[in-house]
């Protein structure tokens, strides 16, 4: 078969695949940006992992792309919610701690956490010990991570330990219930800059903001 022959029966295939309406999922699944952030794979095995199988947070890609080059080696990070971010991260700054509700999911991910991570278990109640914990450190953090349950009470309790240059990352900011601490940093002069798109394992977008002030540690 000639090269003309080959081109012309390929464009028959594509042409035909396109007009069932399978064409497009195709080339995506081949070819396509989710196929390079490995949404394929983390779909199908059900795990926020990257097209390598290696641990991602579960936030909008374009946030993981934005954030990864800007932290730095002697960032300390605090994060309610641990999980495949928790393994992401530990890799890339001086220490994480999480604050963890599920004590199975705490029981699993504390035999998996690097030597500079720490997860504290906390039982879940509304403005109480969970959303309290980051208070129970001396020093400040560059990093906040909202990511895990009572968010609104969460980010009351970070402000007084983010340090002054220090940035707060909130996952899933398009859901309403989150509004009143979203405007409560609004109005301690944070700016935000926001992350819309796919994200792993799941079919839907999603949105993960960064609030930061000026002369914050990530230089925007």
């Amino acid at each position: 078969m000639n090269k003309s022959i080959g081109r012309r029966f390929k464009d028959i295939i594509w042409y035909i695949l396109t007009r069932a309406g399978i064409g497009g999922p195709l080339q995506l699944m081949l070819i396509g940006e989710l196929k390079e952030n490995g949404w394929y794979r983390s779909f199908r095995e059900k795990k926020s992992v990257d097209t390598n199988g290696n641990p991602i947070p579960w936030n909008a890609y374009p946030f993981i792309r934005f954030i990864e080059p800007r932290l730095k080696s002697n960032f300390n990070v605090f994060e309610y919610g641990c999980g495949s971010s928790t393994l992401w991260y530990a890799k890339r700054v001086n220490s994480i701690k999480s604050v963890e509700h599920d004590k199975s999911w705490f029981d699993f991910m504390s035999r998996r956490i690097p030597s500079n991570a720490e997860i504290i278990f906390r039982e879940l109640k509304e403005d109480g010990d969970y959303a309290k914990e980051i208070l129970n450190n001396d020093n400040s953090f560059q990093m906040v991570i909202i990511d895990g349950r009572d968010r609104n009470n969460c980010v009351k309790y970070t402000l007084s330990k983010l340090s002054p240059d220090g940035i707060i990352i909130y996952d899933n900011t398009q859901i309403p219930e989150y509004s009143s601490s979203i405007e409560n940093l609004l109005l301690n002069g944070f700016k935000r800059l926001d992350f819309t798109g796919s994200l792993p394992v799941a079919a839907h977008s999603n949105t993960t903001t960064v609030f930061y002030k000026e002369k914050n540690c990530l230089g925007i």
